[in-house]
């Protein structure tokens, strides 16, 4: 679940970059590589536990398919945190020192 999870959203979120000119403006570079590093990562999860395992590794147990959806939504989750913030230290499009400026 885990695998599935980080590759739907790392192609969502590399069809809205190649689409839309102000998503890439909005440093969703970095968040593609989140997501994509983040399936490879599962990707050789997945291939040493099925080397360790066999067949068996992908017939888990409803306990262990809820546990990695938790922890797919949960890696998803951090990347958009992470990816929040990156953008509002770089402030790509001067909104936060237009707002503070005007404040003082």
């Amino acid at each position: 679940m885990t695998l599935l999870i980080t590759i739907l959203a790392a192609v969502v979120c590399t069809l809205i970059w190649y689409t839309s000119p102000k998503a890439r403006k909005l440093k969703t570079g970095v968040l593609l590589y989140m997501f994509w590093g983040a399936s490879l990562m599962w990707l050789v999860d997945a291939a040493v536990g099925y080397l360790e395992d066999g067949a068996v590794y992908f017939m888990p147990s409803a306990a262990e398919l809820v546990n990695d959806t938790f922890l797919g939504l949960s890696t998803v989750v951090l990347a958009l945190v992470l990816w929040t913030v990156i953008v509002l230290i770089k402030d790509p499009e001067n909104t936060i020192r237009s707002i503070i400026s005007e404040k003082r």
